[in-house]
């Protein structure tokens, strides 16, 4: 998305916490989108809409799953016909795994991020730059649309890091040198968990 198909004119913000109805939300966000719609021709102008923490308890709507979802498979279908992208938030912790996978299906793009475990020794064996690191990207699903082909990725798992104590920087994760002669990685861990499913369990398994 180019920088300057963004209109700074077009700028709403609606605080959720006062939002008692989805319905009325859904029709703000359909009367922001409707000023970017596909049928003008052209794209003059582009539109992003944010949610931030949809099911955070502090809404009113939290406990409302079924709403929830309809609310989302509604924007999706405004979207569809929109020069305009959505990015939504929520701790996942506080879905149901019911919902939370249709809440995914209905998603073009998934992120996870986690935060890196304070001196977790395997990890930091295991892993360059480790002490620089502040939290893993896992990509679980990319956009599909009018295909039959998946986008396949080299790495579904970044990890983030923060330069200079100012500047977050998105890069794949690197394996730290194995020793060839004993298979250990720094002498400490055997590289053998990365490939099979270890004992105590590890978030690069697989």
């Amino acid at each position: 998305m180019e920088r300057s198909l963004l209109n700074a004119v077009n700028v709403e913000c609606v605080n959720l916490q006062a939002i008692s109805n989805l319905s009325v939300f859904h029709e703000r966000c359909t009367l922001f989108l409707s000023k970017l719609s596909r049928a003008q021709g052209g794209i003059s102008q582009m539109g992003r809409i944010a949610i931030q923490s949809l099911c955070a308890p502090q809404c009113r709507h939290s406990n409302l799953d079924w709403e929830m979802l309809s609310f989302l498979k509604s924007l999706k279908a405004v979207l569809r016909v929109s020069n305009a992208v959505a990015m939504i938030t929520c701790p996942s912790s506080l879905l149901t795994p019911f919902f939370c996978t249709r809440w995914q299906h209905l998603a073009d793009i998934v992120l996870s991020v986690k935060a890196v475990p304070d001196e977790d020794k395997e990890l930091a064996s295991l892993l360059t730059d480790y002490q620089d690191m502040i939290g893993f990207v896992h990509v679980h699903k990319l956009a599909c649309i009018n295909t039959q082909v998946p986008t396949i990725l080299e790495a579904n798992t970044y990890s983030l890091k923060l330069l200079h104590k100012k500047v977050v920087v998105l890069e794949r994760l690197n394996q730290a040198p194995v020793d060839a002669s004993s298979g250990e990685s720094y002498g400490t861990v055997a590289a053998a968990p990365l490939c099979s499913r270890s004992a105590n369990g590890s978030v690069l398994d697989f």
